[in-house]
């Protein structure tokens, strides 16, 4: 690519934010962006850059697909620990499994767009950056948040769009692009899992060095950073069964990122301030699209639309009364239809109904050390990591004495699902550790040694007290729901990669 090209139609797109480019890359691969850009020197590739992460988290697709965010969504809606309110409007299709192994559909499509435009822009920016004048210093980050940026969006279809890497490291995948694509590109067929992951390890390992002397500023946590990086290099690790240096990035990544008091547990998890966030994505009232994903997570707020992500009853069950966590649960007593639904308050909007998004938090990173000295069996020092964690949730800690590895590992990936649900990795995790849903009905044994729904007291608005039934999951089954029970490795855990791609790249599955 040449690096003056009197067009600024694409950056104009994405700088902006809009979503026409998504109309566009149904006619192309959609590796794709409509025009060249003008690129002449290094303060442009800012902007760029800066474009290309709104419109990864600010662009609607639909209200229901509102920018990267919805991916986290349709993960956790698509696990066990979310109950996903029926007739609500948003993520039922996934969590019926009606829609992400399918090759159609508006989520499906987005969610390739929103990943795929991101490495396109980002090979953009590292096709040019060492050849036009500007700043070195600037240069360099910008070098080392492009080849970051681009890494954490093939580490996603890494996630979510192939099984786990033990048992599918050759296993074809998706596509990869590493120089800039336009109409004229021929796409490129599938990579296998490991080239994927063995790429955004590369990225990564450059980006940390590249990144070694930057100081972001405290207000722009959306910005990567040195952590970021190895907090994203910590993930790959675990997923690709390197636990000593999962470990080791782990601890890294969360120097200087305290774990949160109980106090800051319970506001709402809608502040990047807050001092375990890491990584997070700002809003404010006039850049609020990201916050959309609030009406779905929110089933506290009057004013949250959705409130479709209520807690399956039985996650309740795996908290101990004492935990920080264990006080945002309640039954809903707010309407008649809501009756029963169990709420948890972990994400709250704020009073102007904004609400920053999550990222990556150093809660993350104790739960990845402490997974990684299990599987090398080092319990006694995974249980260490681990309970740093849990004390601060004022949890009881975890003796390892006695313990089969098999058991510490157990713990800590519960713990995993206690602690980050609603931020993403409910399906992820399941794929990687080749588990498998697990969904069941809320029942109770009556005097007559009969199954029936279990029942629970709420205090209605009017002070009165009534006994209802729980409503926990109303989809147990999966395969379209046709009998069969969830399974460990099944292919409807995967995303499926769009029909329109095939259409438009006749090489994908060469």
């Amino acid at each position: 690519m040449t690096h003056k090209i009197n067009k600024l139609w694409a950056i104009i797109l994405i700088a902006t934010g809009l979503s026409s480019c998504s109309d566009y890359l149904d006619t192309v691969p959609t590796t794709s962006v409509p025009e060249s850009v003008v690129i002449d020197n290094v303060d442009n590739l800012q902007t760029l850059l800066n474009g290309a992460w709104r419109t990864y988290m600010d662009t609607y697709y639909t209200f229901a697909n509102p920018g990267y965010a919805a991916i986290l969504r349709a993960s956790d809606a698509m696990g066990s620990d979310v109950a996903v309110v029926r007739g609500r409007y948003g993520f039922l299709s996934p969590y019926d499994y009606l829609e992400m192994h399918t090759r159609v559909g508006t989520r499906v499509n987005a969610f390739w767009t929103i990943l795929y435009t991101a490495i396109n822009t980002n090979n953009i920016i590292l096709a040019n950056v060492d050849n036009i004048p500007g700043d070195d210093l600037l240069r360099q980050q910008l070098k080392g948040q492009a080849l970051a940026f681009r890494a954490h969006s093939y580490l996603t279809i890494a996630s979510f769009y192939q099984l786990n890497y033990a048992t599918h490291a050759n296993t074809k995948t998706a596509p990869i692009y590493t120089e800039p694509t336009g109409p004229q590109t021929v796409g490129n067929p599938k990579a296998s899992l490991k080239e994927i992951f063995d790429l955004v390890i590369q990225d990564l390992t450059s980006a940390e060095q590249l990144l070694a002397d930057y100081q972001r500023p405290t207000s722009q946590k959306y910005k990567i950073n040195k952590q970021v990086v190895q907090a994203l290099l910590a993930r790959a690790y675990l997923q690709t069964n390197n636990w000593e240096a999962a470990a080791q990035k782990a601890a890294e990544a969360r120097s200087g990122y305290a774990l949160m008091t109980g106090e800051e547990y319970a506001a709402g998890f809608n502040d990047l301030t807050n001092s375990e966030w890491i990584w997070g994505h700002g809003q404010r009232t006039d850049q609020s699209t990201a916050s959309y994903n609030f009406h779905y997570l929110d089933v506290s707020t009057p004013a949250s639309y959705y409130y479709s992500f209520m807690a399956d009853p039985h996650f309740k069950d795996f908290f101990e009364e004492g935990d920080v966590r264990y006080s945002l649960f309640s039954w809903d007593n707010s309407a008649p239809a809501r009756y029963g639904l169990l709420r948890y308050a972990k994400f709250r909007f704020r009073e102007d109904m904004t609400g920053d998004i999550v990222l990556i938090r150093s809660a993350e990173t104790y739960l990845i050390q402490a997974e990684a000295y299990a599987r090398l069996n080092r319990l006694t020092e995974s249980a260490t990591v681990l309970n740093q964690l849990r004390t601060a949730r004022n949890a009881s800690p975890l003796s390892a004495a006695g313990k089969t590895q098999t058991e510490v590992v157990a713990e800590i990936l519960l713990e995993r699902r206690k602690e980050l649900w609603g931020e993403g990795f409910a399906l992820s995790d399941i794929i990687r550790t080749q588990g498998r849903v697990e969904r069941k009905a809320y029942t109770a044994t009556n005097s007559q040694g009969q199954t029936v729904p279990a029942q629970v007291s709420i205090t209605l608005p009017n002070g009165n007290t009534q006994l209802v039934n729980v409503i926990g999951h109303t989809t147990l089954r999966t395969e379209n729901n046709a009998g069969s029970e969830f399974t460990a490795n099944s292919p409807y855990y995967i995303f499926g990669i769009p029909e329109n791609e095939s259409n438009n790249n006749p090489n994908l599955n060469n």
